[in-house]
Order: C-alpha cells, then sequence, then structure tokens
C-alpha cells in the first residue's frame, strides 16, 4: 500500500471553531499555492456559517506557523520551469487582507519560526499569539527581495525606527520584540497552548476569543532589541538615505549597531533601498494599498538580478555568497529605486 500523502493544510471545526492548520513542518509549513487556496476557501466557507464564530490558524510541528512562502518553487518560476510567481504573490496577498478584513475574529498562533509569508498569515489576524520559541522577521533583502505580505504596513507602525531595523536587516524578533513591534498581542506560554485551544473549542460567541486567549495569557520575556537599543536605533534609522543609515550604524559605539551595519551590509543594496522607500510610503497607506505596492515590487524584482541570484545562494546552492548587482549602496541611484514604484 502507498503511503497516505498528508494534507498540506488540515481544516476542522470543533464545535463553534473553525481550525486551519498549515501542515508541512518538513519545510516548517512554508506555503504554497495550494496551501493559499485551502486557507482561503476554508475562509470563505466559514463566513457564512453561522455555526462558526471564531477561526483558529496554527501550524504543525514543533518548528514554527510558517517559513514564509515556498520560495524554491518561485525560483522555478522565475525561470520558467514553473507558473510565474505573479500568480502566487496575487493569490497570497488576496489571503492577507481577507484575514485582516474577516468579521469573525481569527486567532493566530505564531509559535516558533514565523518568517516572510508567515507573518502574512498571521500578522494581520485580529489576536496574535506568540510563546517562548517565538522567532518574527521579516527577512526578504537577504534574498534580494523587499518585505511583502503586508509586513511593512504592520513595521511602518512599529515604535520610533524599530519596523525600520527589521524590515532592513530582517532582525528576528523574540516574543517581547514582537508585541513590543506591534506584531503580536499576547503572550501565553507554550505549556499553556493545548489549554488554551480547548477552550476556544468551546466557545460560544465571537466575543469570547478575545477572553478566552487573554486568560492564557502571561507577561512576555522583556525584550532584546526593544527598548534596550532604542537609543542607537532611534537615531541611525532616521531619514530617507540608506547610505545615510549604513554609516551612522557603522559610526555608533554600540557593538549591537555595528552588528547591524555588518548585517545591512550584506543584504541586497538595491533590495535595501527599495525598501527603505516603500516602508516610508507604507507609514501613510491602508493595508490594501501596500499589499498593492507589495505586489508591483515583487512583480519587479522577479525581473531583477538580485531575487534569483538571493534565492540561489540562499536556497538553493546554499553557498551563502550572492553576487549583488550592483555591489554596494553607494552604486543604487535614486532613479533606479524609483524605477521599481512607476506604474
Amino acid at each position: 500500500m502507498p503511503a497516505t500523502v498528508e494534507e498540506p493544510v488540515v481544516a476542522s471545526v470543533h464545535g463553534r471553531l473553525g481550525h486551519i492548520r498549515l501542515n508541512r513542518p518538513s519545510k516548517i509549513n512554508a506555503l504554497n499555492l495550494e496551501m493559499i487556496g485551502s486557507v482561503r476557501a476554508c475562509l470563505r466557507q466559514w463566513a457564512t456559517n453561522e455555526s462558526v464564530v471564531a477561526v483558529l490558524i496554527d501550524g504543525a510541528g514543533d518548528r514554527g506557523l510558517c517559513a514564509g512562502g515556498d520560495i524554491a518553487a518561485v525560483y522555478d518560476g522565475i525561470r520558467g520551469e514553473s507558473p510565474a510567481p505573479q500568480g502566487f504573490w496575487s493569490d497570497e496577498y488576496r489571503m492577507n487582507l481577507e484575514i485582516a478584513e474577516y468579521a469573525k475574529p481569527v486567532v493566530a498562533v505564531m509559535h516558533g519560526i514565523t518568517f516572510g509569508g508567515g507573518i502574512g498569515i498571521s500578522g494581520h489576524a485580529r489576536i496574535r499569539v506568540v510563546t517562548e520559541s517565538s522567532q518574527l522577521a521579516m527577512p526578504e533583502t537577504g534574498i534580494g527581495l523587499s518585505p511583502d505580505v503586508g509586513g511593512l504596513y504592520l513595521l511602518s507602525r512599529a515604535p520610533g525606527e524599530l519596523g525600520t531595523h527589521a524590515a532592513l536587516t530582517g532582525a528576528r524578533l523574540g516574543p517581547g520584540d514582537s508585541i513590543a513591534a506591534g506584531l503580536a498581542d499576547f503572550f501565553v506560554p507554550v505549556g499553556d497552548l493545548g489549554a488554551m485551544v480547548t477552550s476556544l473549542r468551546g466557545i460560544e460567541t465571537a466575543d469570547d476569543a478575545s477572553r478566552i486567549v487573554s486568560s492564557f495569557a502571561a507577561a512576555p520575556p522583556p525584550g532584546v532589541v526593544w527598548p534596550a537599543s532604542r537609543h542607537w536605533i532611534d537615531t541611525c534609522y532616521r531619514g530617507d538615505d540608506p547610505r545615510a543609515i549604513l554609516s551612522a550604524l557603522r559610526s555608533d559605539p554600540d557593538p549591537a549597531a555595528r552588528h547591524a551595519a555588518q548585517t545591512l551590509a550584506g543584504r541586497s543594496p538595491t533590495a535595501v533601498a527599495v525598501t527603505l522607500a516603500a516602508i516610508r510610503r507604507a507609514a501613510s497607506m491602508s493595508l490594501a494599498e501596500v499589499l498593492e505596492q507589495d505586489l508591483v515590487l515583487s512583480v519587479r524584482f522577479a525581473a531583477h538580478h538580485d531575487f534569483p541570484e538571493g534565492i540561489r545562494a540562499q536556497i538553493i546552492d546554499k553557498d551563502r555568497q550572492p553576487r549583488w548587482r550592483p555591489a554596494h549602496l553607494d552604486d543604487v541611484t535614486d532613479a533606479q529605486v524609483a524605477a521599481f514604484f512607476a506604474p
């Protein structure tokens, strides 16, 4: 008998709770087009089902909710070996907006690795839960892309310049820092997650969702980045010139700032410059507008040298030696950045 192939998304209804579980634990639940379609179908079905009053989203396995989009599949699409990635991004961003605008409360458990597309499927939910293991990040500049899935909508509203730091460097934020940044709402110790889910399965009304989750919440561990590093983050990341930001980080006496400079210098210079412009724009945009901007930028990056090169270096060949073009921020012109945003 052939082995049973498990569904990449497992949907179930328990009492009045709809439960969506991402189910590719070997890939840290990386999202592909089939999974996005399944999630959207569940949301549509439960939106008109009066017996379902709330939705829970979590991920199978201990490693994390979701490592992001299936970048290897995107790489194949750019190379013409599978459908072009624009369709994937279009559906993914629609899903992100549908979660944000969902009439019923969506509870997202952001355990472990929650990167990129993982932020998209959870960060726009009404009730967002982190645990001791949570590591939230938008690491796209490291593969030659700008943070997408509406992540810049969230990061542009973080306190001070914390969001700018996270967007440009891909900094990983633990539970305390994630709540401080506005990416999450509640800290629930991992040992209490099972009991929380059991209680949610007994939910009676939509208003019960927040009450149940908050009853299991505890004070989060202190943030490592925020507010401890606010003094140099707010100083170094101000303004709209990525070259000035890099120079300020290199000149700051705090070792953490100089480490951030080293990280930033290794990212795609084009992606860093475009991301800085994008997060500044996002601050005055709605989520829908940011997602529209994300689609424009993602399609432009798919046609740029750095994105496929970044995937090659990090995911395909794993040599961790991307050859960016241009190789330095000083060589990225304002006209090149503006071209990414052109209609």
